[in-house]
């Protein structure tokens, strides 16, 4: 009795840690697309003792997260960041700054960008 009290319990601790894990993973994103976008997002992540801290490079204003949502809520300001300051023309991808001005537009290369662009940012 105690064995299979032994084994459930193990089967159900495995698959709430999966759970877990599976819900602190961030969203998969479009490798070619966010190089071209890295040097304008605003927000970075430094190494500190206790974890990650997210950095806004416009005001240098520090975010500590939880580890097990740090990259959920990296996912979170970006997507913030580009409904503001992305804006997507067929297949042209432009970049605002704070005030509205394009600052650069480059053209995406397929569907499949396109649609990231769409669904990650919701733009």
């Amino acid at each position: 009795m105690s064995k299979k009290i032994f084994v459930a319990l193990l089967f159900v601790f495995m698959f709430l840690s999966f759970i877990a894990f599976k819900n602190a993973l961030p969203e998969t994103k479009n490798k070619e697309v966010m190089n071209q976008l890295s040097s304008y997002i605003p927000y970075r992540l430094e190494k500190r003792l206790g974890g990650l801290t997210i950095i806004d490079t416009r005001t240098n204003t520090k975010e500590k997260p939880s580890n097990d949502v740090v990259f959920k809520r990296l996912d979170e300001l970006e997507k913030k960041w580009g409904k503001k300051h992305l804006l997507l023309v067929e297949d042209k991808l432009s970049i605002k700054d704070d005030n509205g001005k394009v600052i650069k537009t480059f053209k995406l290369k397929n569907k499949k960008e396109v649609s990231f662009v769409h669904s990650f940012f919701g733009i």
